[in-house]
């Protein structure tokens, strides 16, 4: 008896992990991506790197510096855990929201995936200021030139969610509000973004209020979003 050869078909795919993902999946991979990074980031830079600083003496910092490098590389670890997690988020979410509208839905992506590029330029910084802490001056401005360039990059990564709040309005598997909340974020880190660009000396900082909506939707992703089955 012979054995007919099985045909390359029958052959199970191989998974990519740029998809394609099921809506549940996108779901829970999002939402453990945001929580991650509503965990890291404030740990990573405000918690480790910011209290480094002196504002206005430039050596103090320095100091601070070199005296708690592991404290500090801990720090500069996170932001850069934040970053590839920003990646992840964006495949993530272009799953979720591809049966909207794909071509939006590609569009937000790009979006917060060229925002994680520039985040990881101006990271980069924060690097060299470590490298050049002997030379308190050099440090100090690349310090600056951190949050110079992320703090803009915050208005690309506001339109991202501008984008990604109209597509969750228009889709059926979530309650408009989510959608309400995350647009409202965007506009609040835009005009964060145009603050700092311009050096308007805002006197609040808009993004902060619009964490509500980025906290709202991962709790929606972990308590909904995994009854998707799409």
């Amino acid at each position: 008896m012979t054995i007919a050869p099985v045909p390359m078909t029958a052959v199970a795919p191989r998974v990519s992990l740029l998809g394609p993902w099921s809506q549940r999946s996108a779901s829970l991979i999002s939402g453990a991506g945001l929580t991650g990074m509503a965990i890291l980031m404030p740990a990573g830079y405000y918690g480790a790197i910011v209290p480094l600083v002196v504002p206005g003496d430039d050596v103090a910092t320095a100091h601070n510096i070199a005296a708690s490098p592991i404290v500090y590389l801990v720090g500069l670890v996170a932001i850069a855990v934040v970053i590839a997690l920003d990646a992840v988020v964006s495949v993530a979410w272009y799953w979720l929201f591809r049966s909207v509208n794909p071509r939006v839905s590609a569009v937000a992506a790009w979006l917060r995936v060229v925002y994680s590029i520039v985040f990881a330029v101006a990271a980069a910084q924060l690097m060299v200021a470590f490298v050049q802490r002997d030379e308190p001056v050099r440090a100090v401005e690349a310090l600056d030139a951190f949050n110079a360039m992320w703090l803009s990059s915050l208005g690309l990564f506001g339109v991202h969610l501008i984008v990604i709040g109209y597509l969750a309005i228009r889709a059926a598997f979530v309650a408009p509000i989510f959608g309400v909340l995350l647009v409202m974020s965007g506009i609040g880190y835009i005009v964060d973004a145009v603050g700092v660009v311009f050096d308007l000396q805002l006197p609040v900082a808009f993004g902060s209020f619009g964490f509500v909506g980025e906290v709202a939707i991962i709790v929606w992703l972990f308590v909904r979003g995994r009854r998707l089955t799409g």
